[in-house]
């Protein structure tokens, strides 16, 4: 664990100026308001160890696979997120040399963000020489406005004599990824224009050799400042705006930078690209830095009266859920249904900005209780839409049907690791459960009837061609994938893998029952098909230890040599970090729920003695070293009545990037899995539960905490639940009435 922020319950304080922690510092500082995003790094040039990251949502490039040994089947390319042009980008002067927060002498340094408002704040006092000069940056990403970024300078001269200041304001195209091959840029600048305040800088990614659009960026500045305007001369790549003045001793000047950014994804050529952020700029040209400040608050605020939860007795939980929620709601709510949230959002290049299937397992049930309905819809619709990409998946396999991909910005795998791309297959069960969770939850079997269906099939249609039928054991098996425990690939039968499978064809089976004959005639399921399903429902192989009372993880984990978690040497931690590969592989350990998280899914269909065992089996050998792991394990041991193991979990899903338990935060958070925190809280602690329509609850109060509260949408209601030491109180705030059912008593809300 590595905690770099005070605990606060709506702020990231810190005053430590820390080279060693700075990229830790900009991931956990990042901001975003779901069109674009930025990591917390400093708008001035560092000399220190930084990362300037800025992303713009479904702004992507596909890079060519390259492999030493080419197989039938590989993608064509893989997609990376692109470092946007650094459109934040002001340096200053103090009498003439540049401030370089890595060189010179800082002091009184205080970093927050502010997580109710949605700003990011800095203050610090600079001395060269004889200039002593405070420093108070604001800076935002509009989500009343999305294609608006604020930032905010104020100086002042605390010193016993005049400064002169110097500011150049810049959008610089000379950009480079933190991934990138042999120093490569993916921008070429178009277009420049700038004035004494403004600037219009356009860029357009370079060519590639696929099917894929090219993307173009116009970013209009502008700038206010009582300085006076000087003119600048701009490096090839850039449009900079120079300002300079005298700074008298106790005076204070300010100065506020305004961006506007659009790009071809919304406009059909340059020209409108352009004229798109000319007319956005004079928009906002209107308004005072107040107003938009308090249009960001106010924005902020209608959506944490929503989704807020609160929990007394705990300063670190309270802090860790909103973090969570607040990058959340940075990265996605829903406003366009052709962008997903990527695993690492706006915060850092590693997955490369892509949709995985975290989505539909642990981000969807969030979104459906804390969002507006149209949050979710636009969820199910993105993969409704990338059906003919996920067909082209499965025909490049060879296979019928439909495979969704593990990775992808437009339907098309784009993922250019064998084992998870082509093995870990089980992403297809997740994109059908997703489609289950949300009718079951919502009551409303419009998107299944009418798109989903269409899913369904794709999905079933896959599984039926990829079991293939056991002579020997008379059943069906699917053999060569890999389970969502990625520390064992290419393995026979991974129990989850072959759950998901089975259960998709029996929902989908079921779901035909509810279409119009005229959608039945599309989809073209004869008689045979269905009889072939059932057959496959009927003998699929799941492996079992009746000796044990468990579910086998695959057909041959219990060869291993099985060994606890507790068996590895601490400075052995995590693994993935100090052994092989190889090493890894060989090991019984677990990288996260896999068994279990079949369990969670269908947490009903299981006695209480079968789930007891199977945790009682897996958890020890878990090293949790995927961020999805902890929130499965919380709720199954809330379930259970493990409270101990419930909160710890709890505490790890919540800080996973605050505290940087993995050692991995410093190259971007961990998004989708932050809705674990959310998930151990309600699914966990207060045990929701959604059984024939009716909503459950079996709340229980952490010891250490006094109470938690929170809010969900359910079927056009709105409710308020807290629960606190001396009991549980459910408050029907919106809607029609409802019986729920309170740790098994029949309740009416009116």
């Amino acid at each position: 664990m590595q905690r770099i922020f005070e605990i606060d319950p709506w702020h990231l304080i810190s005053h430590q100026l820390d080279d060693k922690t700075k990229l830790l510092q900009e991931s956990l500082t990042s901001i975003g308001n779901g069109y674009m995003g930025m990591r917390g790094m400093f708008a001035e040039d560092y000399s220190g160890t930084t990362h300037a990251g800025i992303y713009i949502g479904g702004v992507w490039f596909p890079d060519r696979t390259v492999v030493g040994w080419w197989k039938n089947g590989y993608p064509e390319y893989f997609g990376k997120v692109i470092n946007a042009v650094n459109f934040a980008q002001v340096n200053f002067w103090l009498n003439g040399e540049k401030v370089d927060l890595a060189q010179d002498q800082i002091s009184d340094f205080t970093l927050d963000l502010d997580m109710q408002r949605g700003q990011l704040t800095r203050q610090f006092t600079v001395t060269k020489g004889e200039a002593q000069v405070q420093v108070s940056v604001t800076r935002f990403v509009s989500i009343a406005q999305k294609e608006l970024f604020v930032l905010r300078y104020e100086f002042r001269n605390l010193g016993t004599t005049k400064v002169d200041l110097q500011i150049d304001s810049a959008i610089n195209g000379d950009v480079y990824n933190q991934d990138a091959n042999y120093h490569e840029q993916f921008w070429q600048v178009k277009m420049r224009q700038q004035t004494e305040t403004t600037g219009l800088l356009v860029a357009k990614t370079k060519p590639n050799p696929f099917a894929t659009p090219r993307y173009t960026t116009a970013m209009q500045m502008m700038n206010q400042t009582h300085l006076t305007a000087q003119s600048a001369t701009a490096a090839a790549k850039q449009v900079v705006n120079r300002f300079s003045g005298e700074l008298a001793t106790g005076a204070s000047t300010d100065f506020e930078k305004r961006v506007i950014v659009t790009t071809s994804r919304d406009y059909p050529d340059q020209a409108a690209v352009v004229t798109a952020a000319q007319q956005l700029s004079r928009k906002v040209a209107q308004y005072s830095y107040a107003e938009l400040a308090a249009a960001q608050q106010q924005a902020w605020a209608t959506r944490w009266q929503q989704a807020d939860v609160k929990i007394s007795g705990d300063p670190a939980a309270q802090q860790g859920i909103r973090f969570n929620l607040f990058q959340l709601f940075s990265t996605y709510y829903g406003e366009d249904k052709r962008l997903n949230i990527g695993p690492k959002g706006f915060t850092g290049e590693k997955y490369g900005g892509a949709t995985y299937w975290d989505t539909e397992a642990f981000a969807l049930p969030l979104y459906l209780a804390i969002t507006p309905p149209q949050v979710s819809t636009h969820l199910l619709e993105y993969r409704y839409d990338q059906l003919p990409g996920a067909v082209h998946n499965a025909q490049a396999q060879g296979l019928k049907g439909a495979l969704y991909p593990m990775v992808t910005f437009n339907g098309i795998e784009s993922h250019n690791e064998w084992e998870i791309t082509f093995e870990e297959i089980h992403r297809n069960g997740t994109i059908a459960y997703a489609i289950y969770n949300y009718t079951r939850y919502t009551g409303d079997d419009t998107y299944l009837r009418e798109k989903g269906i269409d899913v369904l099939v794709g999905i079933a249609r896959f599984w039926a061609d990829r079991v293939h039928f056991s002579q020997r054991q008379q059943q069906y098996m699917i053999h060569g994938v890999t389970g969502p425990n990625e520390y064992e690939n290419n393995v026979n039968n991974n129990w989850y893998t072959n759950l998901l499978a089975r259960w998709t064809l029996q929902y989908t089976l079921a779901s035909l029952s509810k279409i119009s004959s005229a959608k039945n005639t599309t989809l073209k399921i004869t008689t045979a098909e269905k009889t072939h399903w059932q057959d496959i429902i009927d003998r699929m192989y799941l492996p079992e230890d009746k000796k044990l009372g468990i579910f086998v993880q695959q057909d041959t984990f219990l060869d291993k040599d099985v060994q606890p978690v507790t068996a590895i040497p601490a400075a052995q931690r995590p693994i993935n970090q100090h052994w092989s590969w190889d090493k890894i592989l060989r090991s019984p350990y677990i990288k996260q729920a896999d068994v279990l998280q079949g369990i969670w899914y269908f947490i009903d269909d299981f006695s209480p003695a079968v789930k007891k065992r199977n945790f009682d089996f897996y958890e020890p050998l878990t090293v949790h070293e995927s961020s999805l792991s902890p929130s499965v394990h919380a709720i199954l041991a809330a379930d259970l009545h493990y409270e101990a193991k419930a909160v710890e979990m709890y505490a790890r899903t919540a800080r996973l990037d605050l505290d940087n338990y993995n050692n991995d935060t410093a190259d971007g958070l961990h998004i989708t899995s932050m809705t674990g925190s959310w998930l151990a809280i309600v699914q966990g602690f207060a045990g929701m539960r959604v059984r024939n329509g009716q909503l459950h609850f079996a709340p229980f109060v952490p010891q250490q905490w006094q109470g938690y509260e929170f809010q969900i949408n359910f079927r056009g209601r709105l409710l308020h639940i807290e629960v606190t030491k001396a009991g549980t109180t459910i408050t029907l705030q919106t809607g029609a009435p409802l019986t729920i059912d309170l740790a098994g008593q029949q309740l009416k809300l009116e």
